[in-house]
């Protein structure tokens, strides 16, 4: 047990942690509408590009590329990639009109176009992607946990999950921004100084050793092109662009952040921040999985272990805790997040919609704060028996693919409920046949390798140009009602 590196790193996310959360509820306004789940919609620059940036860079972009660069080498940097392009997508795009429309949640966006019902169903199966995504970063959390000290996943994400719980309900979404912006700035030194020494440690002080293990292979002589293989590359890489981008470019786990910015201007200058941190963060996690897998003791604790435990043993001590310090602050940021969104829906779409519409600030506040609660203590509960982060991040992403499409066509082409309707139920059908039978073993080939984002992209698009094209509808929303820049 790395007793000394498991103390600094505690005390490091403690002192930010409570610091910054009992500072800021202090601080803020507790009547302010908004002012817990959107920090009274005033986030600035630096602190929006953080909390974007690392909002999506949690558990699946550390870990989940960590396992993948295991058995598949360089093309995982495409996860990184796609987020990059996600962030263009959100930054010009759907964080614009969802700031613009004024909303709190998606599923309220939503409901002014295709009605109560569909909004609701949105509302549920969104909820329950984000909770799943929430459950995969308190495997994350134990992971890292449980490297620093000889714990097993469970016992580490049951600490991790204390932690993430506090980064959420002492202040909400205004100290989730601000200990963001912290740990994006330790994040970076961090990895730079550890990929610095861990270069340094290796023969010839450098990382030819770790290129030529793969290449003197030709197994494994892929391993180091981020192009990786034909079939990686379609089964992979552009699968990952259409999961990612048209599954969080709508989703509230991305979205709250920029619901919550100051005006559009600061969302559009953000991008300059946020989308290279992202980018960048894949670099260093695929260099450090390639160098675990090419060195044998470290190859054989396997992709979940492998890469954590060779960053604690060939680091010096407080190289070590600096950086796992920042992975863990990275993996908590995306906890919190995952779990005031999914709160977020909750209470505002559920409690708020059907059971109490008069509810104070005051009443949401205290019903997000409890939800947080509830739902990271499941989260601890089941984190531990959960697949590979990727692949399931993967497979939670295509269920909100055909929201994607119905919010963009239902903006600035047509909106009809009975389509919103059929497309909803059909491509969620089969996302599951395609899931849970033999259909692509049937179809077999390429196509029947094809990850569920395909499916649900085709399907959805299908239906809803079809749909839109047979049934009569009405405008799109911008087209009948009249929004001015914020």
């Amino acid at each position: 047990m790395k007793l000394g590196i498991l103390a600094i790193v505690l005390v490091y996310e403690i002192l930010v942690i409570f610091g910054v959360g009992f500072y800021l509820s202090k601080k803020r306004n507790k009547d302010e509408e908004g002012g817990f789940a959107l920090g009274g919609r005033n986030m600035g620059v630096f602190v929006l590009a953080s909390t974007v940036a690392l909002t999506v860079l949690g558990a699946a972009h550390i870990l989940g590329v960590f396992e993948m660069t295991y058995g598949m080498g360089a093309i995982a940097y495409w996860f990184s990639l796609a987020h990059v392009a996600l962030i263009i997508v959100a930054t010009f795009g759907t964080g614009i009109w969802v700031r613009r429309m004024g909303v709190t949640t998606v599923p309220e966006a939503l409901k002014g176009m295709y009605g109560r019902g569909n909004a609701l169903a949105i509302s549920c199966v969104m909820a329950g992607v984000i909770w799943g995504i929430l459950t995969l970063e308190t495997q994350g959390v134990g992971i890292v946990i449980a490297t620093m000290t000889g714990w097993g996943i469970v016992q580490g994400a049951i600490v991790g999950g204390i932690l993430g719980i506090f980064y959420v309900v002492l202040a909400g979404m205004e100290e989730v921004g601000v200990v963001n912006a912290i740990n994006a700035a330790v994040m970076y030194v961090g990895l730079i100084v550890a990929t610095m020494f861990v270069a340094m440690g290796l023969p010839g002080g450098n990382f030819d050793t770790v290129q030529q293990f793969y290449t003197a292979d030709q197994a494994t002589s892929f391993m180091t092109s981020i192009w990786g293989t034909p079939d990686l590359f379609i089964t992979f890489a552009i699968a990952n662009i259409i999961s990612v981008v048209f599954c969080q470019g709508i989703s509230q786990m991305l979205l709250q952040s920029f619901m919550s910015a100051k005006n559009e201007k600061t969302i559009r200058k953000s991008v300059w921040i946020s989308a290279p941190l992202n980018g960048l963060f894949g670099v260093f996690a695929v260099t450090l999985g390639l160098t675990a897998r090419s060195i044998p003791e470290y190859a054989e604790l396997g992709p979940k272990m492998a890469a954590t435990t060779m960053l604690v043993d060939m680091l010096p001590a407080w190289v070590a805790a600096l950086l796992l310090a920042a992975l863990l602050a990275a993996i908590l940021s995306t906890f919190a997040m995952t779990s005031l969104t999914t709160a977020t829906i909750f209470v505002n779409d559920i409690y708020k919609d059907l059971f109490n519409k008069d509810a104070s600030e005051k009443e949401v506040t205290r019903a997000i704060r409890i939800a947080v609660v509830i739902l990271g203590a499941i989260a601890i509960g089941v984190s531990a028996y959960l697949p590979p982060i990727l692949g399931a991040i993967n497979w939670l992403f295509a269920w909100m693919v055909p929201v994607f499409w119905l919010f963009v066509t239902g903006l600035f082409w047509k909106r009809s409920n009975h389509v919103a309707s059929a497309t909803l139920a059909i491509t969620w059908i089969c996302n599951m046949i395609w899931t849970f039978t033999s259909v692509p073993q049937s179809i077999g080939g390429l196509i029947g390798s094809l990850p569920n984002g395909y499916i649900t992209l085709v399907i959805s698009l299908a239906v809803i140009i079809i749909g839109n094209l047979v049934v009569k509808g009405e405008p799109g929303y911008f087209k009948t009602h009249e929004f001015k820049e914020v």
